[in-house]
């Protein structure tokens, strides 16, 4: 079952396209708790038609900004509602769990890829916001059908993030100066604590473990791997040699690195410290000698949202206590 979460949660969280802890601490800190984004507090406006161009190069145009918006990715859900736009999503995906409202927007499935084109259809949306884990195929298909689409294209880094939430605000008809401001400067701060150290430690995210053996982690190329290097730390797989993306690693590679610090993204599906102690091999790690083991929201790594500033602010702690005192 764990597997098969997984794999949903690769289809999630996709490569970009380019595409913890304090050292003798045991008890893990708040990471699980994200820092809600604020979300800016005007009215949707009314606004002249607009074109623009999205993420697979078609001119997508609205005769003005869009009221009745169908979300078709977890992130997509998480960027309408931090802009602003949460009372105009009238539909999305079954994973969208963030804000706690979006639970009570209907769904229109999205569980391995399949979604309900007349469930979208019938909710009669003026705009379906797309991600990289909707196919073209599915583009197409409800173009054919006459809804309007618009396929976001995944960031590569925080400052594309950006992008996407002045993106998504200009066509739902909102004003996300301020809160991008914010959310740079909070960037900002963290780079700004990181930037003088020397010492970085090595770090071990598992993102999946139904083979014990050899878990899943993130490799370059992921967000996962972007996040650990700004909040100063070494990722596993820089120092592995790996370039996937999303690298299923063997205990000699895992021993070999010998991580000082294991961070469990997996921890949302019953993955413990404890458990990881008494994993076959991995008493040799230090982090499993220090008892640095550390659970974390991987919704903070994994959704290409504005909430990946507080997957950075929290690694950033987790890695560097010292420097948030």
């Amino acid at each position: 079952m764990l597997r098969k979460t997984f794999l949903l949660t690769l289809l999630l969280a996709l490569t970009m396209t380019a595409c913890a802890p304090q050292a003798t601490a045991t008890v893990a800190p708040t990471a699980t708790q994200p820092i809600a984004t604020e979300a800016p507090t005007q009215a949707p406006a009314a606004a002249p038609s607009l074109t623009l161009v999205d993420g697979l190069g078609r001119e997508v145009k609205l005769e003005a900004a869009a009221q009745r918006v169908v979300s078709l990715a977890p992130s997509n859900t998480e960027i309408l509602y931090a802009v602003g736009a949460g009372s105009q999503v009238v539909g999305r995906d079954e994973f969208s769990d963030y804000p706690a409202e979006a639970a009570s927007v209907e769904s229109v499935g999205g569980s391995f890829g399949e979604y309900s084109v007349e469930a979208i259809v019938a909710l009669k949306p003026d705009l379906v916001l797309a991600a990289e884990i909707n196919t073209p195929e599915l583009v197409s298909q409800l173009e054919e059908l006459g809804v309007t689409v618009y396929y976001l294209k995944n960031p590569t880094t925080l400052e594309e993030m950006y992008g996407n939430l002045e993106i998504v605000a200009q066509l739902t008809g909102h004003d996300v100066t301020e809160m991008v401001a914010s959310l740079k400067a909070r960037v900002a701060a963290v780079d700004e604590k990181i930037a003088p150290i020397s010492a970085r430690p090595t770090v071990f995210y598992e993102i999946d473990a139904s083979d014990a053996a050899k878990p899943f982690t993130y490799g370059p190329g992921s967000f996962g791997h972007l996040l650990i290097e700004r909040a100063g730390g070494t990722n596993f797989s820089t120092l592995a040699g790996i370039t996937d993306a999303y690298p299923q690693v063997s205990l000699e590679q895992t021993v070999a690195t010998n991580p000082s610090i294991i961070v469990l993204g997996d921890s949302m599906w019953g993955v413990t410290p404890e458990s990881v102690q008494t994993r076959a091999g991995w008493e040799a790690l230090d982090a499993v000698k220090n008892g640095n083991i550390f659970p974390f929201d991987d919704n903070l790594v994994s959704r290409p949202g504005p909430r990946l500033v507080d997957g950075l602010e929290q690694l950033a702690k987790l890695l560097h206590p010292e420097l948030f005192k």
